[in-house]
């Protein structure tokens, strides 16, 4: 049997081919997403038979459940799923980019940057303009960061080793001064922003899936398109370009992309650590390192991790409500550390 399927439209002008096994892989992928939506939303303070939510979902229930699965899970459920997303493939594209296994958005200062700005969005104009405006700050932080990164990084080029190292000392300078603006904040909004640093999809509403949901439809497309470029860039920057791949050009729009989804996740939930540092690595034993099946599938697995690790933390402790961040960290750490100690050989 073949190992790969291969597609081509009629007019020969568009052609791909795709693993049997990634196919496979993304199939269960789909149907865990689609598990975790009903069996999340299941979960909670008081059980919800999975039927029950799916007839509520479809509008066949006579409303008893509409206002515990329809407004306070199935939005926290949904949000916990895209966050994962966006910061899985987030994590992809930077590994890819970089070429560094130990790459991800919080490691190198993506999300320390959204993090400052909002932080500061909160802390100093939080009373002049209105909350809305959370979002949109961060991801401008995000794409400061990243651009200021980059900027740092050129000499005739971007290399992916100055980029790490310099994206490194920029996450320290943003960590410094969120640090500074928690120290200026009054002792409420410091609060709120310490629970924002740590993560949490508490009090996810339809207005969060309404903002990020449209920059994953975006992007997304968009970043897999781009990342097969990724192959070749994995060969070196001669070799890759010698294939006809215009390195710099697509090294900074994947590079947009990742920030991108990176800084919408962190603008909704707030610095949940190491999903974009594991989901790829998981991903990888999974379906390899073809990045057009890597990227989605890294996708999938933050999202299951970041639904997860919310499902324990708003049902394990009750009536606590701890952040999902504290259970990535959890995880994330150590294999960070596992990172280091495998990889000390090759830096």
């Amino acid at each position: 049997m073949k190992k790969m399927l291969t597609y081509r439209n009629k007019k020969d002008t568009v052609s791909m081919q795709v693993e049997r096994k990634s196919m496979l892989v993304i199939s269960v992928c789909v149907i865990l997403f689609l598990a975790a939506v009903i069996v999340g939303t299941s979960l909670g303070s008081d059980f919800i038979a999975p039927w029950d939510v799916l007839r509520t979902i479809l509008g066949l229930n006579a409303g008893e459940h509409d206002f515990v699965v329809l407004t306070l899970r199935l939005p926290r459920v949904l949000l916990s799923l895209l966050v994962g997303a966006a910061l899985g493939m987030s994590g992809a594209l930077l590994q890819g980019i970089i070429r560094n296994p130990l790459a991800s958005p919080d490691v190198i200062g993506i999300t320390g940057g959204a993090a400052v700005a909002a932080v500061g969005f909160v802390s100093l104009l939080g009373g002049a303009l209105s909350i809305k405006l959370l979002p949109l700050f961060a991801v401008v932080g995000a794409l400061a960061t990243a651009f200021i990164i980059y900027v740092l990084a050129w000499k005739k080029g971007v290399t992916p080793i100055r980029l790490v190292l310099i994206g490194i000392g920029v996450s320290g300078i943003t960590g410094a001064g969120t640090t500074f603006m928690l120290i200026l904040s009054p002792f409420y909004t410091a609060t709120q922003a310490y629970i924002w640093l740590t993560g949490s999809i508490y009090g996810a509403t339809w207005t969060d899936i309404k903002t990020i949901l449209p920059v994953v439809v975006i992007v997304v497309p968009l970043a897999i398109w781009l990342a097969r470029s990724l192959n070749a860039q994995e060969f070196g920057d001669d070799l890759a370009t010698g294939l006809g791949v215009k390195v710099q050009w697509h090294r900074s729009a994947l590079l947009l992309c990742s920030v991108l989804l990176a800084g919408i996740a962190v603008s909704v939930a707030g610095t949940i650590g190491f999903v974009g540092l594991i989901a790829p690595h998981i991903a990888r034993k999974l379906v390899g390192r073809m990045f057009g099946s890597l990227l989605l599938v890294s996708g999938f697995v933050g999202a299951l991790l970041v639904c997860a690790a919310d499902l324990i933390a708003r049902t394990a402790f009750l009536p606590l409500d701890v952040p999902a961040g504290v259970f990535t960290a959890g995880i994330g750490a150590p294999f960070f550390l596992y990172l280091l100690f495998k990889n000390r050989n090759q830096y």
